[in-house]
């Protein structure tokens, strides 16, 4: 087990920026261009070999509905995943230290609702650097972000630094040569009580490892996509959608009109209605006699009679009724 990769993905918060629909399932299995936040992040990694993953889910709330995902979409997955739950929130690298028994050899870490574009593959060969990806940012004083010495290495990370001096921004993704290492650092961490605004953060970790004598790179992204918050969906599912336009469904059903890029699972029934543009509409759902475009509509969602723009609709909700903007959660029934 020690030469495969080790993926860790902590994925234990609340989501309380995203409810209703948190309330229902985790964060991560929100859905976004089609398919759950977090199988847009496990696609990352298809270039990888499944026999060379070795996955490590940090759940909480809803947490058993993760092995379930993985199960019906991902089940090449699931005999290399391991679950562990982390009950009390203390901060990302409380979490990390749950799954230590985990950690040894080439590990990455990746925060679910991170979604970017980055090229994986070269870890079918593990470097023996670190490596933190990075983006340039406007105002870092919301991330983490980066210092660089001449010669491109980290030399230390700053969690929300209270200037702009630094705009090398963390994505929320790192890898480490050796799992081990990053255990002892959360470990001695911990044991100090370091922590940063009554959290345990992993910058803080990785800042011993790096004066313990970790060599880290930065890889910058082009791309970083935030999947935590309403609006930021809504514009994680344009971003998607038109990226893959070649794929929008073209075929016009009867009585539909379809303006691309849009998503419509084969499953999902559509009747008299315009969809799109920016629309996903995801399995088993119906649409009859509506016109929507920036929506997102989750699992056996119903819509009728209705124009919606900018609409989150969960699984098994219904929306009949007059033009709203409308963020309701799973189960949810309005019958206007």
């Amino acid at each position: 087990m020690g030469n495969k990769l080790k993926v860790v993905i902590p994925m234990a918060g609340l989501g309380t920026r995203l409810r209703p629909h948190t309330w229902s399932k985790p964060k991560p299995l929100v859905s976004v261009a089609g398919k759950a936040v977090l199988g847009h992040v496990l696609d990352m990694f298809s270039e990888i070999p499944a026999e060379q993953l070795e996955l490590i889910f940090i759940v909480g709330y809803l947490g058993e509905q993760v092995p379930q995902y993985l199960a019906e979409h991902y089940p090449h997955l699931l005999d290399q995943a391991h679950f562990v739950e982390q009950q009390e929130r203390k901060g990302q690298s409380h979490a990390i230290h749950l799954a230590a028994d985990y950690l040894d050899g080439p590990t990455l870490m990746i925060f679910v609702d991170t979604i970017m574009e980055a090229d994986f593959s070269f870890l079918k060969d593990p470097p023996d650097e670190g490596i933190a990806w990075v983006k340039p940012v406007e105002d870092p004083r919301r991330f983490g972000v980066v210092v660089l010495d001449e010669n491109g290495y980290v030399t230390r990370l700053i969690e929300k630094p209270d200037d702009d001096r630094y705009n090398l921004a963390v994505v929320g993704c790192y890898y480490f040569p050796e799992g081990r290492d990053l255990a002892a650092a959360v470990a001695e961490q911990i044991e100090r009580d370091i922590q940063t605004k009554g959290e345990y953060y992993l910058a803080d970790a990785i800042n011993i490892m790096l004066q313990n004598g970790l060599k880290m790179r930065a890889i910058e992204v082009e791309t970083w996509l935030d999947a935590g918050t309403p609006d930021a969906l809504i514009e994680t599912n344009r971003y998607l959608l038109e990226k893959r336009r070649d794929e929008s469904l073209s075929a016009v059903r009867p009585g539909v009109t379809i303006i691309p890029p849009v998503y419509i699972h084969p499953s999902a029934q559509v009747e008299e209605a315009v969809i799109g543009p920016y629309v996903s509409v995801s399995k088993g759902s119906k649409v009859r006699r509506a016109v929507l475009s920036d929506c997102i509509l989750d699992d056996e969602a119903e819509v009728a009679d209705c124009v919606l723009e900018r609409a989150l609709i969960g699984r098994h909700a219904e929306v009949h009724g007059h033009p709203l903007r409308l963020n309701i959660g799973d189960h949810t029934v309005i019958d206007l």
